[in-house]
């Protein structure tokens, strides 16, 4: 009980006395887990309105595809992109690898099929008087889209919310494709995982304090915005 009191000492102290080792793991997850939420949401939202608005073949098959992939492991997602981006994949010369970018690429195809799928599944139980409204009035595709996505805006703010809780906590990714480098692409997860292997359970345990803040933020916001829906 003592070794673990005093790691949670040691935890406080470098929170608050601004370790830049913490700070650098917990700006770095700050960039890459909001640029992969902004291209969640670019790619995601137009996908899962047409999901869910339009009637075409193979939409059911989508659908399937689309919940299947809310499972798909993490280290699979890495190991992926890794192939991709490696020197010897299709996308080498982009030198994506071991950067912010290559793991932002990574952790958007972890987040996109949560943003697809509740979106899709907002814009299914939507009034089916909406879309006949908005076309008798002469509302053009994209006013129809644009009206669309904003009746459903709350459920879209509680998919991006699910979206960004999973990209933040992953770990599989960001080290396969980030490579862990300190000061540049080492997130919270992956210097939890390194400094615990080394014994340094104070810095661990600092940042797995900072994870959780965050973890908790995403949860009140989810609870606040199904608050908002429900009304």
């Amino acid at each position: 009980m003592d070794y673990l009191l005093d790691g949670l000492l040691q935890a406080f102290v470098l929170l608050f006395t601004g370790n830049e080792e913490t700070y650098s793991a917990v700006s770095v997850t700050v960039m890459v887990s909001s640029l992969s939420i902004v291209c969640c949401l670019g790619i995601g939202a137009p996908l899962g309105f047409l999901l869910g608005h339009s009637e075409f073949p193979g939409r059911k098959a989508l659908r399937m595809l689309t919940d299947t992939m809310l499972s798909f492991p993490t280290v699979v997602i890495g190991l992926l992109v890794y192939a991709m981006l490696s020197s010897k994949g299709p996308l080498g010369g982009l030198g994506l690898l071991f950067t912010i970018p290559g793991i932002a690429v990574g952790q958007t195809l972890l987040g996109l099929p949560i943003v697809i799928a509740m979106t899709a599944s907002a814009v299914e139980n939507m009034d089916a008087r909406l879309k006949p409204t908005l076309r008798t009035l002469g509302a053009s595709p994209r006013q129809v889209l644009l009206t669309t996505l904003w009746e459903a805006r709350f459920h879209m703010a509680l998919a991006a919310v699910a979206a960004y809780g999973r990209i933040v906590s992953e770990i599989g990714i960001s080290m396969m494709v980030g490579g862990n480098i300190k000061w540049h692409t080492r997130t919270i997860t992956t210097a939890i995982a390194l400094e615990t292997g080394k014994g340094q359970f104070a810095m661990g345990i600092a940042l797995g304090l900072v994870l959780l803040l965050v973890a908790f933020i995403v949860n009140l916001s989810v609870v606040g915005l199904r608050r908002m829906a429900e009304r």
